[in-house]
């Protein structure tokens, strides 16, 4: 009786996926956006201080981000975010000295490694850094605070350029309640305070602005879980800023965000510890 080895068939090999020729790492896009700010606002209106300090701030916040990351995770981190943290210090930080652009920097990026709670930094590094110089050393820092004036083209360009980029992440809801809103308030800030609608409109037309809507709200490390506490939230931000103002605050968006952003992280942290406090003790009966 003969014995039939079965031999096994082989199957042709799949082919091998093709990588398309402008394919662009999501990694990427962020710093080439805010780059493109940066190109757009200082040959329109030259709204950096000097590309000596923003570079400054860029090397700042790279340099300690590769340190830092290397000391607490053993590994190097991609320096993507630090460059988006160094290049927005560089664009709305206003000083006349040098040593600002550099602490604010090495605040912003020390701040992810050191305000943590359950392995989640609570603050955007930038908005943390630069909201902590506004306490500290309002004598000697201010922030940016040009608007695109008459000139719609880059205003246009950018908002084109930041929706589409926006929209790839899956990020837009955020950008578009916080838009939303704003227009809303300030048209309500307009009939309580007597001043035109067009004044209390107009700081959302300036590169300051485009930053705080397309990089600073929208940072998946520091925004909540879910798309409906994400939009709740940055309305609560909203809301906030429109209070501030009406208190005559000159850097009302910031601080709205310095104080709800991580209150709410601080809040879905703790609920998520409840939860799962819960399902352990489900388990375990």
């Amino acid at each position: 009786m003969s014995q039939q080895t079965s031999v096994p068939v082989l199957s042709p090999p799949a082919p091998a996926q093709k990588t398309p020729l402008f394919s662009l790492d999501n990694r990427y896009i962020a710093p080439a956006f805010i780059t493109c700010i940066l190109l757009a606002g200082h040959l329109s209106f030259g709204i950096l201080e000097s590309y000596q300090k923003t570079l400054l701030a860029i090397v700042t916040s790279i340099a300690l981000e590769l340190v830092l990351g290397r000391i607490f995770f053993q590994k190097w981190i991609h320096p993507a975010s630090a460059y988006i943290t160094g290049i927005s210090v560089g664009i709305l930080v206003r000083s006349p000295a040098f040593w600002p652009y550099a602490l604010c920097s090495a605040i912003s990026i020390t701040s992810k490694y050191v305000l943590r709670v359950k392995g989640r930094h609570i603050w955007n590094p930038s908005n943390f850094g630069i909201s902590v110089m506004l306490f500290l050393a309002a004598e000697t820092v201010a922030t940016l605070s040009i608007q695109w004036g008459n000139y719609l083209l880059p205003m246009l360009v950018i908002w084109a350029l930041g929706s589409v980029i926006i929209w790839r992440l899956r990020r837009f809801h955020i950008t578009g309640i916080y838009v939303a809103s704003f227009v809303a308030f300030a048209f309500l800030r307009s009939w309580m305070t007597g001043s035109p609608w067009q004044s209390e409109i107009a700081p959302i037309t300036g590169p300051m602005y485009q930053l705080f809507i397309f990089f600073m709200i929208t940072d998946p490390k520091t925004t909540v879980r879910s798309k409906r506490g994400q939009c709740v939230v940055v309305f609560l931000v909203a809301v906030l800023e429109m209070v501030l103002r009406l208190y005559q605050v000159v850097y009302a968006p910031f601080y709205a965000l310095f104080v709800v952003g991580p209150t709410a992280m601080l809040f879905e942290i703790w609920m998520e510890s409840r939860r799962a406090k819960a399902t352990t003790l489900t388990v375990t009966q």
